[in-house]
């Protein structure tokens, strides 16, 4: 399942290797240990358009209090290849089966360092979507899951997004990026913070933070059609209250969301996720809400408190 690492050096925070998922990808995989114990680990899977090493942060926080921190490019993203996913696509075919199948290489990868060590899966954005995909694929494989930032819903938009793409996808390939889609999603979140400053003003308050995304060349790109379609069937799959119940009655679930965050409409959809865990039973389900707070959580100007907040949850839960 998982092929052998190549340690690189040290960089942005972390140590830099490479493994093999069965997939058929070579996984970019960035990790930090603290020094002493391991409590617990945290897999971190990140957004669209972003990449793993821009946690290095919020990793140095997490090994500083005793967890191991993990994270990898996802297909089609950083420094992640694959013959099939070039930039902005996840696979030639049944994509995100192929992303839920490189979390588990590297979950794998963390597990064999050591069996016993609990293994938090974190999500943020389009992360959030996959690890919850993750987890109710692999419930055993989960100790913690954190959902941040994107929702599961799947109502009318949801279903005419399905629609459209599927036509686009017929029109000009599967493979192009869609200027429709990000239209309807980046952009007209953007359009809630005017006066517009960039084109990311809907990512963070901080305007140094944002102005490090646009500046960084493996952020901010347009996806293929593709993998749009790929993430909805990620959306519609999670979005099932019957799947839902695939998750551990007594999961410590860590789910949040900001409250001028466009993605997950305010924080409603994270209310909404934390609610249908509730009815399924549910036991430790945590819900946060974060006034005034945009997209990147871990980018913005209250993120020292966000940061010890989850903490804080993790403290309780891995001793």
């Amino acid at each position: 399942m998982v092929g052998p690492k190549r340690e690189l050096k040290m960089r942005n925070e972390f140590v830099e290797s490479q493994i093999d998922s069965a997939s058929g990808a070579q996984l970019h995989l960035y990790s930090r240990l603290p020094e002493g114990r391991v409590r617990a680990a945290v897999h971190i899977n990140h957004g669209m358009a972003e990449h793993g090493a821009r946690y290095g942060r919020f990793a140095r926080a997490l090994s500083g209090a005793g967890f191991a921190v993990f994270a990898h490019d996802h297909r089609g993203h950083g420094k992640t290849e694959a013959p099939d996913a070039p930039r902005g696509v996840f696979a030639a075919e049944s994509g995100f089966d192929r992303v839920i199948e490189d979390v588990l290489a590297v979950n794998s990868h963390i597990r064999s360092r050591d069996r016993d060590t609990p293994v938090v899966v974190f999500g943020h954005s389009m992360g959030s979507i996959i690890a919850l995909n993750f987890a109710l694929r692999h419930p055993e494989r989960v100790d913690g899951l954190a959902c941040w930032n994107a929702g599961v819903e799947t109502g009318a938009m949801a279903r005419a997004s399905r629609i459209i793409l599927g036509a686009q996808r017929l029109l000009r390939g599967r493979n192009h990026p869609s200027a429709l889609a990000r239209k309807l999603t980046f952009d007209t979140w953007n359009k809630q913070f005017k006066p517009n400053r960039t084109d990311f003003d809907w990512l963070s308050r901080d305007k140094a933070e944002v102005d490090a995304y646009v500046a960084d060349p493996a952020c901010g790109f347009d996806v293929s059609v593709r993998l749009w379609l790929d993430l909805l069937d990620g959306v519609f799959y999670a979005g099932s209250d019957a799947n839902l119940k695939r998750l551990h009655k007594g999961l410590a679930v860590h789910i949040q969301g900001g409250g001028a965050d466009p993605c997950s409409n305010k924080g409603r959809d994270m209310e909404h996720l934390a609610k249908r865990m509730g009815k399924a039973g549910m036991k430790d389900v945590t819900s946060v809400i974060l006034p005034e707070t945009r997209h990147e959580s871990l980018n913005e100007i209250n993120r020292m408190d966000i940061t010890a907040g989850f903490l804080g949850w993790l403290n309780k839960r891995f001793h």
